[in-house]
């Protein structure tokens, strides 16, 4: 059985393709999409090079963790592939530590209770 296309079909493909064209306008006008047409698609870390459908394991990161800070010249960006956008994440995250705020953070320390802060003259007072 052979369906005919109908005036409403084509209305409705229509606006699918009008959707699909704004929604690529938007995207377009992202950050994400500004670093790929600034930078080459390579991981600024271990530079394994990205295309088709491995673009999408290519990420934008903040060198400043600051996802507000979006300059159009890209100098806030740097592309990383999943596994070292991870790694850098870990990392700032352990520079920052527990119980200190990492440079320049305005996030204050989780307590200010030192557990250890008197070890060193208990173990003067036992020699």
């Amino acid at each position: 059985m052979v369906r005919k296309h109908t005036p409403m079909d084509s209305e409705k493909v229509d606006r699918i393709i009008a959707e699909a064209r704004a929604e690529k306008a938007r995207r377009e006008k992202t950050y994400r999409e500004r670093a790929l047409k600034i930078f080459p698609w390579i991981c600024a870390r271990c530079g394994r090079e990205f295309s088709g459908k491995r673009l999408r394991e290519l990420t934008v990161h903040h060198k400043d963790h600051n996802h507000d800070n979006n300059p159009l010249d890209g100098s806030n960006w740097e592309l990383l592939c999943l596994f070292c956008h991870d790694n850098e994440h870990s990392r700032y995250l352990d520079q920052e530590g527990p119980d200190e705020p990492a440079p320049g953070s305005d996030r204050k320390p989780a307590t200010s209770f030192k557990p250890f802060a008197a070890l060193d003259s208990l173990l003067k007072e036992k020699k």
